[in-house]
């Protein structure tokens, strides 16, 4: 209903009000003084004549746009008050004049009626004020924000427009603060990335370089210190080429456009693969690697493909972190959610301050960006953005000095 009356034409609701109050009037004097049908045609006759000429002046004031000419909200306020009661004035004058027979009892009308407009005059500049102080407030804000100050808040009173406008603002400002703080740490992480990523090439390309011209200029002759040499030239581009792998596919997925080639294939079959082919390096590093999946499990609706980099990149983080005689554990069980598969280990744990950030593109716990003890940064960040492309999500619980366990849903 209120939103049928909010569509309706102004000077259409201004009509009905005037209607609906002649009617209840009329009632009222039907009811309480059961008049003659002569007495009630001559009082409809004169609420009539006086309705009508209420109508004509709000709707010619309407009409002339004289809130448009008010200088503030008070006066066009106290314009709107001024003009219903010199209405209310006229209506009651006319109406008295042509009904009392008294002329004592019509200038005593005239006196109450001043009295009563300038009462009402006083009352309404003490109310809109009370509206204005809070426009104030809110136009304040308005400006302090666009100076840049986006801690601006305003005060919430009451539960009227002008209170739900002042609790809108706040929101907004919380926005822009939100969005503002963002776009601070987009810059941050764009600095960071271009000496992150300069600093994960230059490495490797350098020891290459290194390599070639000692090569190249015959200061290494030995057979077997040429394959050393060659050796670590090939792990070099190795490196490379999997760090410009993971920029690629950490591309598609901030674009949008990572590829996922889904089937109805089985998780219990892609993890024991993926734990078959770390096995001979947790046997290297004296890390005891195992899994189990629920009977109940497969079929899931995946890539393959994509989840096999997901589950690599978390057990190759996890070798990475777990020392000699740590073990790490592979499962996977459903939920009422989907299927959850978890990596713990008893490594060396995330510290409390890292774990927000573990999952952000390009950041290391470890600050010195030694590649011994870390990758690029991109490991997480590329897990969780295929979970994601997914449908599911990725979490992390650790607890420092006595592992991590890495959980992420597929629906």
């Amino acid at each position: 209903m209120k939103s049928t009356l909010s569509r309706t034409p102004m000077p259409a609701r201004f009509a009905i009000g005037i209607i609906l109050i002649l009617a209840i009037t009329l009632a009222l004097f039907i009811l309480l003084m059961a008049p003659p049908m002569s007495e009630l045609g001559l009082m409809a006759l004169f609420l009539g004549i006086t309705a009508l000429v209420s109508a004509l002046a709000g709707f010619a004031a309407y009409r002339l746009g004289w809130i448009d000419l008010s200088p503030t909200l008070r006066w066009t306020l106290l314009g709107g008050y001024a003009l219903a009661s010199i209405l209310t004035f006229f209506n009651v004058w006319f109406s008295a004049q042509m009904m009392f027979a008294s002329e004592h009892d019509l200038l005593l009308a005239i006196v109450l009626l001043v009295f009563a407009s300038g009462m009402a005059m006083v009352l309404g500049y003490f109310l809109s004020s009370t509206v204005t102080e809070r426009i104030h407030l809110l136009k304040g804000a308005a400006e302090q924000l666009a100076k840049g100050d986006l801690k601006t808040r305003v005060p919430v009173h009451g539960r009227d427009e002008v209170a739900a406008l002042a609790a809108t603002f706040n929101q907004m400002a919380e926005q822009l603060q939100a969005a503002d703080q963002k776009q601070r740490e987009l810059e941050s992480l764009r600095r960071d990335l271009i000496a992150w990523v300069s600093h994960d090439l230059q490495t490797p390309l350098a020891s290459m370089r290194a390599i070639l011209e000692a090569l190249s200029d015959g200061v290494v002759d030995e057979p077997e210190m040429v394959n050393r040499y060659l050796n670590t030239a090939r792990r070099d581009v190795r490196s490379l080429s999997a760090l410009i792998d993971d920029l690629f596919q950490m591309a598609q997925l901030d674009a949008g456009g990572f590829p996922l080639n889904r089937a109805q294939t089985s998780l219990n079959d892609l993890i024991s693969d993926t734990l078959e082919n770390f096995s001979e390096l947790a046997y290297r590093e004296s890390i005891t690697l195992e899994g189990r999946v629920e009977p109940n499990v497969d079929p899931i609706f995946m890539d393959t493909q994509a989840i096999g980099r997901v589950l690599n990149n978390l057990i190759s983080n996890a070798l990475r972190y777990t020392s000699a005689g740590g073990k790490i554990y592979v499962s996977a069980q459903r939920t009422a959610k989907g299927v959850e598969a978890t990596v713990s280990d008893t490594g060396e744990g995330i510290r409390v301050e890292d774990i927000p950030n573990i999952f952000e593109r390009f950041y290391r716990g470890e600050k010195s960006r030694n590649r011994g003890t870390g990758g690029a940064g991109l490991g997480l960040a590329i897990a969780r953005g295929i979970v994601r492309a997914h449908g599911g999500e990725i979490r992390v619980e650790s607890e420092l000095g006595k592992g991590t366990r890495f959980i992420f849903q597929l629906p």
